[in-house]
């Protein structure tokens, strides 16, 4: 299900959709985010919202990446989220990320039917 959210905090909606999807993953303010993708592509020499950047920043934190299997290309982030209602994940659609938490799309528009190419995931941590 998606939900509308921008953690922009002037309600922003162009070019910082890797600053809000890390901020909602990681359940911090928008301006950390920012900060934190701005220091890692400074030291990559690349820039903020690159995909290698915000995924050196989300394997900081604990994150693993995968591919979407999408044979078909009909394999949506709705359907995404139906499959996956526990745990934290960034969805990368190819030019634009979004959030997905238990199951939920958090992003500021629908694009709940959008095809995605790889997900950063967290691994459930074992019970002792």
């Amino acid at each position: 299900m998606w939900i509308e959210e921008n953690l922009n905090p002037y309600k922003r909606t162009v070019g910082d959709c890797t600053v809000r999807a890390l901020a909602k993953a990681l359940d911090i303010p928008w301006e950390k985010a920012y900060l934190m993708l701005c220091s890692n592509g400074f030291s990559m020499s690349d820039m903020p919202s690159a995909n290698e950047v915000l995924g050196a920043t989300l394997r900081q934190h604990g994150f693993y990446r995968d591919f979407v299997d999408n044979d078909c290309e009909c394999y949506t982030a709705d359907d995404f989220c139906k499959d996956n209602p526990k745990g934290v994940f960034v969805l990368g659609f190819g030019n634009h990320v979004a959030t997905v938490i238990d199951g939920n799309l958090y992003d500021i528009w629908d694009s709940s039917q959008e095809l995605p190419i790889y997900v950063y995931y967290k691994q459930e941590e074992e019970k002792k």
